[in-house]
């Protein structure tokens, strides 16, 4: 059977080009060998969210004196429930998928997918049966897996990756996690809420390193109030696993220490999936483990698209989405605007959260602006302290010349649902003056949004 559109991968990139290609009329088909959602629903974002939201509620009942509740007798997290919980969360949401894809009248082929020349597909079944599919474009969208170091070798049980890190028969009493990205400061908050003795070892000086400083700085004196270690500028040498708890050797730099516990999770990033998939009898062009597009996607071989992880970008799903729907609006004859990789939004779901978009103070500096910076803090917010939770601040940086918005970096609670405010004000090129003249709702914490712009222009009202 020949479709117009035959996509490898129904992740978040996969399956949104998919929905939005069956939208626009394509005969459309989507290759999975596993669950649909791919990492990001199953593995990934979405049930991640749901035990750090079951960490949240423990965190909130550990401490409901504080907000004049009593509750009688010990409170537990029972971690096999947290687990179950997630695990459904992540079921129901392939499902929707599933029903997605069924009302947009996509076909779903279950198996390993290959490309071949002339716009074809072979797919290997579980029973080993091969299929061979054509379509006039073929999306390429396999994602990515957690890449190991050659000293950290991941056994499942001792040493492990952010997959077996969801699904853990037990909750450990120690953890040491290796790496403070997003997936590692995230399960470093949600072991040690729950009690796991957490150690977060970081091989840059800050971590969550590619957000500001000032927020790193922030972040890091909220585990450590947590109870968590958190070791900066340092790194595994090697693991022993011999015995009962791991022994991890650490390089610091004030020498050489030793780290015991039960687990190691191994957080260092993703390698991409791009093994096996045809790339080479192609011809396609990819270079360090990244398939090489142009700004719609379209490779080096006429008909052969790549979106998501394996292309040069940030790893992130709602990028891998947004990559989809404009490389499908392009083959389906459409004119989208190529994407703005300097108005990507990053959030980490930690408490306290981070979210952030645009550049950095040091990389607004380092580019030549002169810069006009403002912070308001938590701690000054009316919300904020009726909520309980005063850590934090946001953060903006305008060009001092021209008003132009560089970046806006937020750390605290809800400051992931906040930041689209600044994303779509960078995108209608917004000046700092509409900002303030746009009425904020009072009280929230989107408040502390207009007071730092505020406060950037030594216009701060509640400072």
């Amino acid at each position: 059977m020949n479709y117009d559109l035959i996509v490898i991968g129904s992740g978040p990139g996969g399956y949104v080009a998919a929905i939005r290609a069956s939208q626009l009329g394509l005969k459309t088909a989507v290759v999975e060998r596993a669950e649909l959602g791919g990492i990001c629903l199953n593995w990934g974002c979405i049930p991640t969210k749901a035990l750090l939201k079951s960490a949240q509620v423990f965190n909130y009942t550990s401490h409901a004196a504080d907000y004049g509740i009593k509750i009688e007798g010990e409170i537990k997290a029972d971690f096999e429930a947290i687990v179950k919980r997630s695990r459904g969360v992540a079921e129901g949401m392939s499902k929707g998928i599933q029903f997605l894809f069924k009302k947009n009248n996509i076909e779903i082929i279950n198996g390993l997918g290959k490309i071949k020349p002339g716009k074809k597909v072979e797919v290997t079944d579980a029973e080993g049966k091969i299929t061979e599919y054509a379509a006039n474009h073929i999306l390429i969208a396999t994602g990515a897996r957690s890449r190991e170091l050659p000293n950290l070798k991941q056994d499942g049980k001792k040493i492990i990756g952010y997959r077996e890190a969801m699904t853990l028969p037990y909750q450990p009493k120690s953890m040491l996690v290796v790496g403070s990205g997003a997936i590692g400061s995230e399960f470093a908050y949600f072991y040690n809420s729950i009690g796991t003795q957490v150690t977060l070892v970081e091989f840059m000086p800050n971590i969550v390193p590619v957000e500001d400083e000032e927020i790193s700085k922030q972040l890091e004196r909220s585990f450590k109030k947590q109870k968590m270690k958190v070791m900066t500028e340092s790194t595994v040498e090697s693991v022993d696993t011999s015995g009962d708890l791991c022994k991890v050797t650490i390089k610091t730099k004030k020498g050489e220490v030793v780290v015991e516990a039960e687990v190691v999770l191994s957080a260092v990033g993703i390698a991409t999936n791009l093994e096996g998939i045809g790339l080479e009898e192609t011809s396609i062009a990819f270079e360090k483990g990244k398939v090489i597009v142009d700004d719609f996607y379209r490779t080096n071989v006429d008909g052969y698209y790549a979106i998501g992880d394996i292309v040069h970008g940030p790893a992130l799903a709602h990028v891998a989405s947004h990559e989809g729907i404009i490389c499908v609006e392009k083959i389906a004859g459409h004119h989208p605007q190529p994407m703005d990789y300097g108005n990507i939004p990053g959030c980490t779901y930690t408490n306290p959260e981070i979210a952030s978009v645009g550049m950095t103070e040091k990389q607004a500096t380092e580019a030549g602006y002169e810069i006009k910076v403002g912070k308001f803090p938590y701690s000054a917010s009316g919300k904020a302290s009726a909520a309980g939770n005063k850590d934090g601040f946001v953060k903006v940086i305008f060009d001092a010349k021209y008003g132009e918005w560089l970046g806006c970096h937020m750390i605290g609670d809800n400051v992931t649902e906040m930041i689209a405010e600044a994303v779509v004000a960078r995108k209608l090129e917004t000046t700092a003056r509409e900002i303030l003249d746009a009425v904020h709702p009072h009280p929230t914490m989107s408040e502390a949004v207009m007071e730092a712009v505020a406060a950037a222009y030594d216009e701060v009202i509640h400072l």
